[in-house]
């Protein structure tokens, strides 16, 4: 199993990002995809995460800003970032969990808001 994430890069504060996290080599279902981030210093923090069905839950930081959503069928979750803050500058990682066999990291994208 691996998971390649992207969409990060370097924003204004109040502007908008997409990342994609997509799992290959992956043969059995997922039961949820998410993503959580670390910034320089701190440890690594849940953002968000979504089951297979839809239903979506979110950090205190980021609800009523970020948006997730998945796509089982292309083993593809997404993380719809707005209103961003220079306080969300963060590596984000998205994760996988595979019932029996675990829980996969990606590789972490960097995020970079700017004031």
């Amino acid at each position: 199993v691996q998971l390649q994430a992207s969409g990060g890069g370097l924003v204004q504060a109040g502007g908008s990002l997409r990342l994609s996290c997509v799992a290959t080599r992956m043969i059995f279902s997922i039961d949820y995809m998410g993503w959580y981030r670390q910034a320089p210093g701190k440890q690594r923090e849940l953002v968000a995460f979504i089951d297979s069905g839809g239903a979506a839950t979110y950090s205190a930081a980021v609800k009523g800003r970020f948006t997730i959503s998945i796509d089982s069928a292309k083993r593809t979750t997404y993380l719809q970032m707005d209103a961003l803050k220079p306080e969300d500058t963060a590596v984000y990682y998205c994760n996988a969990n595979v019932p029996v066999y675990g829980t996969f990291w990606g590789q972490g994208t960097q995020v970079t808001v700017s004031s």
